[in-house]
């Protein structure tokens, strides 16, 4: 819903404005969330570890922004095909950057996936498109985020990450934003107050589903989003699912799901 919201505002308001206006509920409620932790807003706010903290804030962000951008002129189910191998993308970065330990079959899952992100965005021949290099460049953003996220979890609690998210955000995109303001109708404010309660309760559930679940256990999960868009795409966007995209898809998840298995029973072994 977050997406296809998303993706309606974007093609009429620019995705800067829409993100300020989203970023603006969300810090909001990270911070009413906060304040009603052990300690309050002072001890969550308390962080070993600033400037990565506002670095993953800010990437965030810019992040959301270029997504947006690509829901609305690449079409929903086509970027949610690429942005699925965000998980692999942040693999390889971990194994680099944390020093993460990889075995063979998590090697291929990492190859396969990109191999199915050359099937998406098709990359020879007269039906190739560079605008969905943005897309891959997004996925890339995010999974630098996410190797953030891992990298500063080892100094910072999860609620004092989730804070800097949502207020460091919130700062970054509305330094420039309100250059970007644009008068709505009120049916549009409607729209976007409805992506503000989906964009915080989406937050909200998925720290919930965290606390309750094993991040193995969610993340195929999240797989189910290609399906929600394509769908979301086709009925009410008028979006066309080629062949190329949507064996792209398949062959995108099958790797995720891959690694999962694989970092499943590595962690049963040890």
């Amino acid at each position: 819903m977050q997406d296809g919201i998303s993706k309606h505002l974007g093609q009429s308001y620019p995705p800067v404005f829409i993100t300020m206006i989203r970023y603006w509920a969300f810090a909001g409620f990270s911070v009413l969330l906060a304040s009603r932790l052990r300690g309050g807003l002072r001890a969550t706010a308390k962080t070993n570890a600033p400037w990565l903290q506002v670095t993953r804030g800010a990437l965030l962000a810019i992040e959301i922004v270029m997504a947006i951008t690509c829901f609305a002129i690449i079409g929903l189910a086509r970027t949610q095909a690429i942005f699925a191998a965000t998980p692999l993308i942040a693999t390889l970065l971990s194994i680099i950057v944390l020093g993460e330990r990889a075995g063979l079959i998590r090697w291929l899952a990492v190859l396969l996936g990109f191999a199915g992100v050359l099937v998406v965005i098709r990359p020879s021949g007269d039906f190739f498109e560079p605008v969905v290099l943005l897309a891959v460049l997004t996925s890339l953003m995010f999974a630098v985020y996410i190797v953030l996220t891992r990298l500063v979890s080892r100094v910072d609690p999860p609620m004092t990450s989730f804070f800097y998210t949502g207020v460091a955000g919130c700062v970054t995109i509305s330094l420039i934003g309100p250059f970007f303001w644009t008068n709505l109708p009120p049916g549009d404010w409607a729209w976007m107050l409805l992506l503000c309660l989906t964009s915080v309760s989406s937050h909200y559930f998925l720290i919930k589903a965290y606390d309750i679940l094993d991040a193995s256990a969610v993340q195929p999960l999240t797989y189910l989003s290609i399906v929600n868009a394509s769908i979301m795409g086709t009925l009410l966007f008028d979006e066309t699912i080629t062949s190329t995209t949507f064996a792209g898809a398949v062959i995108i998840v099958s790797a995720g799901l891959m690694s999962i298995w694989s970092e499943r029973r590595s962690s049963q072994q040890e």
